[in-house]
C-alpha cells in the first residue's frame, strides 16, 4: 500500500490556511446595511407611481405621512357616544404621548375623528413625521402603537394602518430574517447529510465549508452591490443564503459520492480525490456556469428587485462553486478516510452500490416508449391541476399572519369605501388642477376627491375609490384615469399604493418574458457545449419545461385547496421558473455528462443505465435537500416567499423522482445513440448498441 506523502498533506493544509485567511479577510470588512424595503424606488423613473413618488417629495407637507389609528367594538357592536367622546379627547393625549419623543414623530390629527356611518368604527389620520430610512418611521409607528396600549377608551381596541404601519410590519417580517432562515437551513441540512452518509463525522466537512461559503457570499455581495448600483433587501438575501446552501451542498454530494468510489479502488486518498475532482469538476462548473449566467441576465431587469436576486444570488453561485471545487477536496483529503466512519470505504471491498436505481433502469429498458408514454401523461395532468392559476395578491393578502396593519385596514374597509384606506394618488401641475379635478371626478368608481398638498409647480389629489386596494378592480380603474388624464392633462400622474403595484405587474412581466426566453437560450448553449450534441440539449430543456408546467399545477393545487391562497404574489411564476429551470438542468447535466463518460465505453444504451445505476442515489439524495432546503423559505411570513418556496420544492422532487430516473433514461433508450446526435459513442464506432 502506498503511503500519503507529507508533501502533499502539507499542500492540503496550505490551500485550507489560505480558504480561511481568505474567509477572515473577507469577513473583517464591514458590513454593508440591506436596503429597506420599497416598492416605488425600485421601479424605473418612466413609471407613474415613480414620478408621483417624486413629485410628492417636492411637495411642502412631504415631511409627514399618514398613519390611520382605527377604533372597534372587538365583538363588532356600534361605538356608543360616550366612546366615541372619550376617543376624541384620547388623541390629543395620545400625540403628546409621542411627540415628545424627538424630532416630534406624531403631531396633530389631520382632519379629526371620523365616525363611520354605522356607528362600529371611528378613525384618526395622525401625521408621522418622514424620516431618511424606513427603520426610523417603524420605529415611530411602534412608539404609536405602544402609546396607543395605554391610552385608549375602556372596551375600545385599536388598530394602526396606512403607509407607515404597513412599513414598520414589512420591516418586522426581514428583522431576524437571516438568522431565521441560517438555523433553518442548518439544521434541515444537517439532518439530510446525516443521513445521506451514516456518519457522525462526514456530515460537518460540507456543511462547514458549504457554511463559510455563504457568509462569504453574502459580505462579498454587501460590499459589490453599492458600486453597480444595487440595493440589497432581506428578500434578495434569504433566497440567495437557502440557494447557496442548496446548490453547494449539491456539488459537494457529488464530489464526496465519486471520491468515495474511487477509494474503493485507489490506496492513495490523494490520487483518489484527483480522479474525482477531474471526473466532477466538468459537471460542477457545467452546473454552476448556468445557474450563474442565468442570474446574471437578470441585472438587464427594469425592476430593482429582480436585478438585486439575480446579483445577491449570482455571487453566491460561483462562491459556493469554487469552495466546493477547492476547500472540500482539500478538506477532505486532510480529514482522510476516517470521515466516512462507521462505513470506511476499502481498497478491494465488493460493496454493492445502486441496487435500487438499477432495477429501475432494468424497467424503464424493457419497455422505454410505454415507461416514456406514462411519464409525459402524468406530467401533463399534473399541469392541468394549473389551469385558471390567478396572479395578484393585494398588500393584506401578502402576510401568511394578519400583522395589525392588515387588521387595521381590513376593519376600516368594513365601514368605509373600500379604497379609503388607500387613496389613488394624482399629482399634477398647479395650473391645470381644476381640469384635473373636473376630470378625475367623472371617472366611474372614484367616490370623493380631496386636495392634498401643492406648491407652485405641482398639486396633489387624493381620490378615494369603490374598489378594493390593489384589486383587479382597482387596476381597472387606475387604468381608466390614467387614460383619460392623458389626453386632457398630459403631464398628470396616477401613483399611490395600488398603482404601484399595478407598474410593478407591468414591468416584472415585461422582464419575465424576456428574461426567460434569454435563459432558456443559455441553458440551451451550456447543453450543447458540455454534451457536444443537439438532440439531447432541446430534450433535456423540454424536459425540465415539463417538470416547472407540472410543478405549477401541483402547486396551485396545494394554494387553493390546502393553504387558502387566494392568487400567486406577482413576480412568483417568473422566480419559480428561473430556479427550475436553472437549478433543474443541474441533475439531468450530472446524469447525462456520466452517461456520456459511460457511453464512451458501453454504447448509449448501456452507458445511460450505467450511469443511472451509479449516479442515482447522489442525485435523489441531492435533490430532496434541494427540495428541502427551498421549503424553508416558508418560515418567514411572506406568502410570496412560502409559494416560491413551495414550488421550487416540488418541482426539484419531480425533476429528480421522475424526470432524471425515468422520463430522460427513457428518451435515451427510445431514441438510442439519435438522442446523441452528431457525438459518436464508443457503441457507434465499433457495432451497434445493444440493451442489457
Amino acid at each position: 500500500m502506498r503511503l500519503p506523502s507529507p508533501t502533499r498533506t502539507r499542500s492540503a493544509l496550505a490551500v485550507l490556511v489560505l480558504f480561511l485567511l481568505l474567509v477572515g479577510g473577507v469577513m473583517s470588512m464591514r458590513s454593508v446595511p440591506l436596503a429597506e424595503p420599497s416598492t416605488v424606488s425600485g421601479l424605473p423613473h418612466s413609471a407613474q407611481s415613480w414620478i408621483v413618488d417624486h413629485r410628492q417629495s417636492l411637495l411642502p407637507a412631504s415631511t409627514s405621512q399618514p398613519a390611520i389609528v382605527v377604533y372597534y367594538r372587538t365583538d363588532h357592536r356600534p361605538l356608543s357616544g360616550s366612546a366615541v367622546a372619550a376617543v376624541r379627547d384620547s388623541v390629543p393625549l395620545l400625540v403628546a404621548a409621542v411627540a415628545s419623543a424627538p424630532p416630534r414623530s406624531v403631531s396633530a390629527p389631520l382632519g379629526g375623528v371620523v365616525v363611520s356611518a354605522n356607528h362600529r368604527v371611528a378613525v384618526v389620520a395622525l401625521a408621522v413625521a418622514s424620516a431618511p430610512s424606513a427603520n426610523a418611521v417603524a420605529d415611530r409607528v411602534l412608539a404609536l402603537r405602544r402609546a396607543l396600549t395605554h391610552l385608549h377608551p375602556r372596551g375600545v381596541a385599536t388598530a394602526v394602518t396606512g403607509g407607515p404601519a404597513f412599513t414598520a410590519d414589512l420591516g418586522q417580517v426581514f428583522n431576524g430574517a437571516d438568522t431565521t432562515l441560517l438555523i433553518a437551513t442548518v439544521i434541515v441540512v444537517a439532518a439530510l447529510l446525516i443521513l445521506t452518509y451514516r456518519s457522525p463525522v462526514l456530515w460537518l466537512v460540507p456543511l462547514l465549508v458549504i457554511g463559510l461559503a455563504d457568509q462569504v457570499a453574502a459580505v462579498v455581495a454587501g460590499h459589490l452591490a453599492p458600486h453597480l448600483g444595487i440595493r440589497l433587501d432581506g428578500s434578495s438575501t434569504g433566497i440567495a443564503e437557502v440557494l447557496v446552501f442548496g446548490a453547494g451542498t449539491d456539488y459537494a454530494l457529488l464530489l464526496i459520492a465519486r471520491y468515495r468510489d474511487e477509494l474503493h479502488h485507489e490506496a492513495d486518498r490523494f490520487r483518489a480525490m484527483r480522479r474525482a475532482l477531474r471526473r466532477t469538476a466538468e459537471s460542477v462548473l457545467a452546473s454552476a456556469t448556468t445557474v450563474t449566467v442565468a442570474l446574471a441576465l437578470m441585472l438587464s431587469a427594469s425592476v430593482m428587485s429582480v436585478r438585486a436576486l439575480g446579483f445577491a444570488s449570482g455571487i453566491g453561485i460561483v462562491v459556493a462553486a469554487a469552495f466546493a471545487l477547492f476547500a472540500l477536496p482539500a478538506a477532505l483529503v486532510v480529514v482522510g478516510r476516517g470521515a466516512f466512519w462507521p462505513l470506511v470505504p476499502r481498497v478491494g471491498d465488493r460493496r454493492e452500490s445502486g441496487r435500487v436505481f438499477a432495477r429501475v433502469g432494468a424497467g424503464v429498458a424493457r419497455r422505454p416508449r410505454v415507461v416514456l408514454l406514462g411519464a409525459l401523461v402524468a406530467l401533463a395532468l399534473a399541469a392541468t391541476l394549473g389551469l385558471g392559476t390567478r396572479t395578484g395578491l393585494s398588500t393584506t393578502q401578502r402576510f401568511t399572519a394578519r400583522p395589525e396593519s392588515v387588521v387595521g385596514q381590513e376593519i376600516l374597509a368594513s365601514a368605509f369605501p373600500a379604497g379609503s384606506s388607500e387613496p389613488v394618488v394624482v399629482v399634477t401641475p398647479t395650473g391645470s388642477l381644476a381640469r384635473t379635478e373636473s376630470v378625475v371626478r367623472r371617472v366611474p368608481g372614484v367616490v370623493a376627491v380631496s386636495r392634498g398638498p401643492a406648491s407652485a409647480t405641482w398639486s396633489e389629489l387624493d381620490l378615494t375609490t369603490d374598489a378594493p386596494p390593489s384589486s383587479p378592480a382597482s387596476y381597472a380603474l387606475i387604468d381608466g384615469l390614467r387614460q383619460r388624464l392623458a389626453t386632457a392633462v398630459p403631464r398628470a400622474a396616477v401613483g399611490g399604493d395600488s398603482a404601484t403595484n399595478l407598474d410593478l405587474a407591468h414591468y416584472l412581466n415585461r422582464d419575465a418574458l424576456r428574461l426567460s426566453v434569454l435563459i432558456l437560450l443559455v441553458v440551451v448553449a451550456v447543453l450543447l457545449v458540455l454534451l457536444r450534441s443537439i438532440i439531447a440539449p432541446l430534450l433535456l430543456l423540454g424536459t425540465v419545461l415539463a417538470s416547472y408546467f407540472a410543478a405549477m399545477g401541483v402547486a396551485w393545487f396545494v394554494f387553493q385547496h390546502l393553504l387558502g391562497y387566494p392568487a400567486l404574489d406577482t413576480g412568483t411564476a417568473f422566480y419559480a421558473f428561473l430556479f427550475l429551470v436553472a437549478l433543474g438542468v443541474d441533475y439531468n447535466i450530472f446524469l447525462t455528462a456520466r452517461a456520456k463518460e459511460e457511453s464512451e465505453r458501453l454504447g448509449p444504451a448501456a452507458g445511460m443505465l450505467s450511469a443511472l445505476r451509479s449516479t442515482g442515489g447522489v442525485i435523489t439524495s441531492a435533490g430532496v435537500l434541494l427540495a428541502s432546503v427551498f421549503l424553508v423559505l416558508g418560515v418567514l411570513p411572506l406568502i410570496t416567499l412560502t409559494q416560491v418556496g413551495v414550488i421550487v420544492c416540488t418541482g426539484v422532487l419531480l425533476d429528480t423522482l421522475l424526470v432524471r430516473t425515468v422520463l430522460v433514461p427513457a428518451l435515451a433508450l427510445a431514441l438510442g445513440r439519435w438522442f446523441w446526435w452528431p457525438h459518436k459513442t464508443g457503441a457507434d464506432r465499433t457495432q451497434a448498441p445493444s440493451i442489457p
